[in-house]
């Protein structure tokens, strides 16, 4: 799973009780009971996709009934990170740079697509490659292979590139 998301295709989630240090495995769709202060007992289910049993609203207004308050963590989680992006789209703008994101699954043939083109265009445009992986080199070897200039970012547990590692691939990149 990774640290960075949670994103995964396990189907098990692991919750920890913060104070008892207590771990326990859960199927992500699942359905489990609430008491609330007042002694009401609430039943729902957690799925990945929204079905008639499963509500998010409603789902929300349940925990913020436990714990007596609504907490919005999502905004304040990303917002450094969506900053950064818009910041990391005006350096490219600013530069007249297509950024390309390519974003698939180990093996689909990212890396075989991008060496594919940069041989077939290297000769019309210049092309500079920011390379995100878990722990190898391996693609970014192969893409300097093309003759272009290529900066790897191991990423260690997280699946993907967040706005800072960009920001620091194409600084990077100015220096080569």
């Amino acid at each position: 799973m990774c640290v960075t998301c949670g994103c995964s295709g396990n189907n098990e989630i692991t919750i920890t009780n913060s104070q008892t240090g207590e771990k326990m495995t859960v199927d992500k769709h699942h359905s489990h009971t609430h008491t609330l202060p007042d002694g009401t007992i609430i039943t729902h289910t957690h799925s990945d996709n929204y079905t008639p049993e499963h509500n998010h609203k409603e789902t929300a207004e349940v925990h913020a009934k436990m714990h007596q308050t609504t907490i919005s963590l999502e905004q304040k989680i990303l917002q450094k990170n969506d900053l950064i992006a818009a910041q990391n789209r005006g350096w490219f703008k600013g530069r007249n740079i297509l950024a390309l994101n390519l974003v698939s699954s180990p093996g689909s043939g990212k890396t075989t697509l991008l060496t594919r083109t940069i041989n077939d265009l290297k000769s019309e445009l210049t092309f500079s490659v920011i390379e995100g992986d878990q722990e190898t080199i391996n693609d970014a070897e192969k893409i300097r292979q093309t003759g272009c200039k290529v900066v790897q970012i191991n990423t260690g547990k997280g699946c993907h590139l967040e706005a800072a590692m960009v920001e620091k691939g194409y600084t990077e990149l100015t220096l080569l």
